[in-house]
C-alpha cells in the first residue's frame, strides 16, 4: 500500500498514456471476411493478404472491431464517444496560418482544449497524454540510475521552445504547411503506434538519446513548442502544488526528481503555489515528498495566497 500511495500520480500518468494509446490503436483495427473466415486488420496493413499479384482483402468488406469508438482519431484531432471533438490547439494554429479549412468539429475541439486546460489542467497534457513523455521519462530513470543525472553538454535555455513555437507558426504561415506537425516525434510516436512506425523510429531514438546523454529533460523542456502552447494556455489553470514550508525538512527529493525543477523554487523558504507556466502537473514531486510538505490544490489558493 505504501508503493502504491508513493507512486499513485505515476500509476495514473502510466494507465492514461496507454490507455490512450490502446483506444487510439483499437479504434484503426478493422475485421475482414475471406473466404467465409474472419481476420484481424491491425494498423490498417493489409498486405500479408496478398497472393501472387492480387491481394485477397482488397475487394472484401471490413468492418470495425469496436462497434462503438471511445476514443477515435489521432492526437491532432480527435472524438471522444464519437461525440466530443479534441483539437490540438498547436495544429490548429498551424491550419489556420496555413490557410487550410477548418471545419465546426475543429474549431469547436479547438475550444474545448482550451477549456480543460486552460481552466484546470494547465501544462499536464504533457504529464498524462504526451506519448514522448514515456521516452523521455525513461531516459530520465535512466540518467539517475547509471549516476549521470547532473551530465550536461548543451546550454539551451528554457524558453528555447517559445522561439520554436514562434517559428513553426512562422514557417506555417510563410510555406502554407504544417511546419511542427511535418517533424513533430509526437506526431511520429503516436502514428507509429497506432498505424505502423515506420522510419519514425529514428527520430524518437534520437529524442531518447538526447535526454539521456546530452540534457536532461531536454526535448520537453527545452524544445519541444507543444509544450509551450500548452504553458501558454494553462498560465492561469486552477490545479497546483502548494507548499507548506511549516511541513518541510529540506531533504530536496522533490528537487532531485522533478523535470521542470526551477519551478520548485519556494521549496524550504516559504508558503506558497507553482506558479511557473512550466508545472507538467505530473505529481512526482508530491510523491517523493514524505513530509506531506506538497500537495495539489484546485479550490483554496486563492484564499491562501491572500
Amino acid at each position: 500500500m505504501m508503493w502504491l500511495k508513493k507512486n499513485r500520480f505515476l500509476i495514473l500518468r502510466r494507465t492514461s498514456q496507454i490507455l490512450l494509446l490502446l483506444l487510439f490503436f483499437l479504434a484503426n483495427c478493422s475485421l475482414i471476411n475471406i473466404a467465409h473466415k474472419q481476420y484481424l486488420v491491425t494498423q490498417g496493413d493489409i498486405s500479408h493478404f496478398e497472393s501472387g499479384e492480387r491481394n485477397l482483402a482488397i475487394a472484401n468488406p471490413k468492418e470495425p472491431l469496436l462497434h462503438f469508438n471511445i476514443l477515435e482519431g489521432n492526437l491532432s484531432g480527435s472524438k471522444i464517444f464519437e461525440t466530443i471533438p479534441m483539437s490540438d490547439p498547436l495544429a490548429f494554429m498551424q491550419i489556420f496560418l496555413a490557410g487550410g479549412a477548418i471545419s465546426f468539429n475543429t474549431l469547436l475541439g479547438f475550444f474545448v482544449v482550451l477549456v480543460i486546460y486552460g481552466l484546470l489542467l494547465g501544462r499536464g497534457y504533457c504529464a498524462f497524454v504526451c506519448p514522448i513523455n514515456l521516452i523521455t521519462d525513461f531516459a530520465s530513470f535512466l540518467r539517475r540510475k547509471f549516476h549521470i543525472d547532473n551530465t550536461r553538454f548543451l546550454a539551451i535555455p528554457r524558453k528555447t521552445k517559445f522561439a520554436f513555437l514562434l517559428l513553426s507558426l512562422c514557417l506555417s504561415l510563410g510555406f502554407g504547411a504544417l511546419a511542427w506537425e511535418m517533424i513533430s516525434p509526437i506526431s511520429m510516436l503516436h502514428r507509429g503506434i497506432v498505424f505502423g512506425m515506420g522510419s519514425g523510429f529514428f527520430g524518437i531514438l534520437i529524442i531518447f538519446l538526447f535526454d539521456l546523454f546530452m540534457l536532461k529533460n531536454g526535448f520537453c523542456g527545452h524544445i519541444c513548442p507543444l509544450g509551450a502552447t500548452y504553458s501558454l494556455i494553462g498560465a492561469r489553470a486552477l490545479l497546483k502544488i502548494r507548499h507548506n514550508v511549516k511541513n518541510c525538512t529540506k531533504c530536496m527529493e522533490c528537487l532531485r526528481i522533478c523535470p521542470e525543477n526551477q519551478v520548485l523554487n519556494m521549496i524550504g523558504k516559504h508558503d506558497g503555489f507553482v506558479e511557473q507556466i512550466a508545472c507538467i502537473k505530473c505529481g512526482r514531486c508530491i510523491e517523493v515528498c514524505n513530509d506531506n510538505a506538497l500537495n495539489f490544490s484546485i479550490l483554496n489558493f486563492k484564499k491562501e495566497k491572500k
